[in-house]
């Protein structure tokens, strides 16, 4: 059942498919270009300074994160209470 592939094998193609692959091959190599052509360009860029974060910025970030597990405390009490009584 199974075809051989011979010098003497054809088929056919319409103008219509190859115009197709045509336009997908040269779609794809006008990507790898773009795509190395930016790659390139990231690479000339400095590089982004190292993030400073000040002691203020810090200290209020702690006292922050502080402030709300205390409420979260808070909270855990008053529903505590509440279960007791009942």
């Amino acid at each position: 059942m199974a075809k051989e592939l011979s010098e003497e094998t054809s088929f056919n193609i319409s103008l219509k498919t190859l115009a197709g692959i045509a336009v997908l091959i040269f779609t794809l190599v006008g990507m790898w270009f773009t795509l190395q052509n930016d790659i390139a360009d990231a690479k000339e860029l400095p590089l982004p300074p190292d993030p400073e974060i000040t002691r203020m910025e810090y200290d209020m970030k702690d006292q922050l994160i502080r402030q709300t597990i205390v409420k979260q405390l808070c909270l855990l009490k008053k529903m505590l209470k509440k279960l007791r009584i009942k």
